[in-house]
């Protein structure tokens, strides 16, 4: 099926510029639209603290931000929904016309982002990503709880330097215990609504959950990580931290995981959520988030078969050459799958070798990046795996960008559970999505933009990007001596097509768990491994998957618009500065900031 813009969600009516790179003071007819966008990136950053450590901005004026955690509760989730509100209503208040073209984009992120959080809250379960990706209908489930996160965050991005530093953390070990406590709020809410996840999502959950608890909590890296980076500060930070641990985590882990086996005495197999009493219109919703459009679940699973079909017909070429001619696509990407040349020694060998390589990949593309754009960053990232708890439930990799100031790497995170997992053909690709010119190169250019810019993002755009950066990888020439790692390219832009037809199996044409799994490995050719993971991914936060496949074909339809357009004028690295110098925005913002772009340069 063609995707056309028709299809995508309205948001600013007017056309639109490129934000400068570098900031400028805001105009006089933009200082009221400056000022409340700037008060309204405080509210985030109030309601959710991790993000400014995460931006590496919880200091001087929010030092005190450092402290403290969001609120979980459902009386902490209603507080920030009225904020929310109240933030949509300033907006409207604004008239457009009399802003820049940059404000207007700005604003226009901001009010399409709350309409649409709003838009999830009406739900009475689950969890609402405001401005990010992660839309679940479950509160804790594989992938989605504040046991997963906050260790994370602690252990990771939250930065020991001073004395304050460290009562921050254990203040924030105490707000811990109470997310948790607020998240089985939560779950018991959900559950009078017969919202449960499928048994299979709690099983691993509560393996996960149950992992997080063990052991000797002096030997926990949430307390590692401090009493290793307070070694030479005066204080008995260990002893506190084992005790909160005692006192307050272990007891609310114990109440939530006693919550989740409720939950799995009554879950069933269902993998969908159409099995809910509203659950047609929490996909339509979930799906409208993910993709910023108002393609139907029909529109999405017909475009995704489509695209398979397009996909696996240049991939049968490359098969051919390497002598794979008989069977499907799928069949053949299977046995290339299972040749032991292209797999890794499932150890710690392999583990390392893998991750060298990644490095070394890395490093190559950076250099690459002055033949495609004309504005460059740095492209701070570190390789890191994922921490060991959270690796059972989680995709095969991911990534983002660090600190504004830079003092914390952008994350490429490597799931290394098991090494079955990648492929040696594969994973130079998944380098490239998840750091370089993807996720980490993509985050850095909107620390130039105004704050909320760096906040706020959409998963099609995010996504659809990291998809496009594969793709100039391969235009850059890195598999111009390997075409095996270009079929290992080819298959992951089918992948993400395959899920546009998998997640709207789930939800919206009752596929079984069991069903989605099959189809996507015949069709695909992938793993069984990372297929489960994937499809399991997918019945916990529907409609995310597919902002990958229809932001990346809205990029490539505005790239051919913009060379028919301009002929001789059309320059490659001018093009991709357009799109990632815009920031992240809605699908329909996009076109017009290429529209701008076109009318700029004819």
């Amino acid at each position: 099926m063609q995707f056309h813009r028709r299809d995508v969600l309205l948001g600013a009516s007017a056309a639109l510029t490129l934000p400068a790179f570098a900031q400028a003071a805001p105009s006089p007819r933009d200082s009221k639209a400056q000022s409340l966008i700037d008060s309204i990136a405080e509210m985030l950053l109030s309601e959710g603290p991790e993000g400014a450590t995460s931006l590496g901005i919880d200091n001087g004026k929010r030092a005190q931000l450092k402290h403290k955690l969001g609120d979980r509760s459902p009386a902490g989730q209603q507080a920030f929904m009225g904020r929310l509100k109240s933030s949509v209503a300033d907006l409207s208040k604004i008239n457009r016309d009399e802003l820049s073209d940059t404000m207007r984009v700005n604003v226009d992120v901001v009010q399409t982002s709350f309409e649409s959080g709003l838009a999830g809250f009406a739900f009475p379960y689950g969890d609402v990503a405001v401005g990010g990706w992660r839309n679940s209908p479950y509160v804790v489930v594989q992938n989605v709880g504040a046991f997963l996160d906050t260790p994370r965050l602690l252990t990771t991005d939250h930065t020991i330097k001073t004395k304050d530093d460290a009562d921050a953390y254990l203040d924030r070990m105490k707000a811990y215990a109470a997310q948790i406590e607020g998240e089985t709020e939560r779950l018991k809410v959900a559950a009078t609504h017969g919202v449960i996840a499928p048994d299979f999502l709690l099983d691993k959950c509560l393996k996960q959950i149950k992992i997080a608890r063990s052991g000797d909590p002096a030997a926990w890296e949430l307390v590692t990580s401090l009493t290793t980076r307070t070694k030479d500060i005066k204080g008995n930070f260990g002893p506190q931290a084992v005790e909160i641990c005692a006192k307050q985590i272990i007891p609310a882990l114990d109440r939530q995981i006693a919550e989740l086996e409720k939950h799995r005495a009554q879950a069933k197999s269902d993998a969908g959520v159409w099995k809910f009493a509203d659950g047609d219109a929490y996909y339509a919703w979930a799906l409208s988030a993910g993709t910023t459009t108002k393609m139907t679940p029909d529109d999405v699973h017909a475009m995704g078969l489509e695209q398979v079909k397009e996909l696996h017909a240049r991939m049968d070429t490359i098969l051919r050459d390497q002598g794979y001619k008989d069977g499907s696509v799928g069949a053949r990407m299977t046995a290339i799958g299972n040749d032991p040349r292209f797999k890794y020694p499932d150890n710690d060998e392999g583990r390392a070798e893998i991750m060298t390589f990644l490095n070394a990949r890395v490093a190559d593309i950076r250099n690459r990046m002055p033949q495609a754009f004309n504005t460059l960053v740095k492209g701070n990232v570190e390789v890191k795996r994922l921490p060991l708890s959270e690796e059972p439930g989680a995709p095969g990799a991911y990534g983002g960008p660090g600190s504004i100031d830079g003092t914390i790497p952008g994350k490429f995170w490597i799931n290394l559970h098991t090494t079955n997992l990648h492929r040696r053909y594969s994973l130079p690709d998944l380098a490239y999505h998840e750091s370089i010119p993807g996720h980490v190169w993509q985050g850095e250019y909107t620390f130039k933009l105004p704050l909320v810019r760096s906040i706020l993002q959409f998963n099609a755009y995010s996504e659809g990007w990291a998809l496009y950066a594969e793709q100039l990888a391969d235009e850059l020439g890195v598999y111009d001596s390997n075409p095996v790692e270009r079929l290992g390219y080819l298959q992951s832009i089918a992948f993400r097509a395959c899920r546009l037809v998998v997640d709207t199996g789930l939800h919206a044409k009752r596929w079984t768990r069991q069903q989605a799994i099959t189809w996507f490995a015949e069709t695909n050719g992938s793993g069984i491994e990372e297929v489960t993971s994937e499809v399991d991914r997918y019945c916990s936060w529907p409609g995310q998957a597919c902002g990958y496949k229809v932001g990346h074909s809205e990029i490539n339809r505005l790239r051919e618009k913009a060379k028919t357009a301009l002929g001789a004028k059309y320059d490659f690295k001018a093009f991709n500065d357009a799109v990632v110098l815009g920031g992240n925005v809605p699908m329909l913002t996009l076109g017009r900031v290429i529209d701008r772009h076109i009318k700029e340069r004819a």
